[in-house]
């Protein structure tokens, strides 16, 4: 039995297409579809019903799904752990990213990452819509909010609140909001992820929870242009701290209502399972607690200093 006819079978069972498994393996639509039926006549059973619009797995093809990714995610552990005892990390890591982290923070930490593992590869995918790991054959995904699926991995990084921010010319312009009930008189930016617009705003104070219902004239389905919205002047903006630290840092960004504390939104490391769990993972996993830790000491240190300067 050959061990790529096990991977084209993987690629075909997630793009329910040969055709579609054949491009992405380089093979051409015939030499596919010869290899699926090789694999099934020798293990003597039927992988996939086929109708002429359509191909689905069968019950028996379901079943031996679960055990070709066990063995080949196997193989690929077995590659790494050699590596990593010569001391190398190597191979291809394919990480899915939220937009807003992605390109403002991980991109950075991510190039001196691969500084220290020259000969590790990366495939790099950036958006805030949940990426499917076997469809879009994501090995990691960073991402706010603890997985619903108890067969992931979800390692803790980080746990950062969500701070209300203006620009300083909204602020000129507006004026600066002295309540929670006066956020329902600004133009408040919005986001929208899985369908759900991040319209509803939570706060705490004394251990006392606080939602408030605002609304605004922006709504997008990349938060990132959230953020950006808010640094051109256009509202108020309501997201995780580290998305906002660099703007605030650089006085882009002013944080408001500081005697409510934000929501708070916990950070991951997710993989599909316990087998993707590599040398690599856990050490994209160290980089990501030290590097976030570093940034919130940094904003903590920057508000500290300005509330300290604007109490004089």
């Amino acid at each position: 039995m050959l061990l790529n006819d096990l991977a084209l079978f993987v690629r075909v069972a997630d793009c329910g297409s040969i055709s579609a498994a054949a491009a992405e393996m380089e093979l051409s639509a015939a030499s596919a579809s010869a290899a699926i039926k090789r694999l099934e006549k020798q293990l003597d059973t039927s992988l996939f019903v086929r109708t002429t619009r359509s191909l689905r797995l069968t019950a028996q093809g379901e079943r031996y799904l679960i055990h070709c990714r066990r063995a080949l995610s196997d193989l690929a552990l077995g590659e790494q752990a050699i590596a990593s005892d010569k001391g190398k990390v190597s191979g291809t890591l394919s990480l899915s990213v939220s937009s807003d982290f992605g390109r403002n923070l991980f991109v950075p930490w991510l190039d001196d990452f691969l500084l220290d593992f020259p000969q590790l590869q990366v495939r790099l995918h950036l958006g805030d819509n949940i990426s499917s790991f076997y469809h879009d054959k994501i090995d990691v995904a960073v991402r706010y909010g603890k997985p619903q699926d108890s067969n992931q991995v979800a390692f803790p990084i980080c746990t950062a609140d969500r701070v209300l921010c203006a620009s300083p010319e909204y602020l000129a312009k507006f004026g600066k909001p002295e309540t929670l009930e006066q956020l329902t008189q600004h133009n408040c930016l919005f986001y929208k992820l899985d369908e759900r617009t991040h319209d509803q705003w939570q706060f705490e104070r004394d251990g006392q929870e606080y939602k408030i219902r605002v609304t605004g004239n922006r709504s997008a389905n990349d938060a990132e242009i959230a953020r950006r919205w808010a640094v051109a002047g256009k509202g108020l903006v309501f997201k995780s701290s580290l998305d906002l630290a660099e703007d605030i840092m650089a006085g882009r960004l002013v944080p408001l209502l500081p005697e409510y504390r934000g929501e708070p939104v916990n950070l991951y490391l997710v993989c599909p399972g316990r087998e993707h769990v590599t040398p690599v993972v856990l050490l994209l996993r160290e980089m990501l607690r030290q590097q976030t830790q570093t940034l919130s000491r940094a904003l903590a240190t920057y508000l500290k200093a300005e509330t300290q300067f604007n109490s004089h």
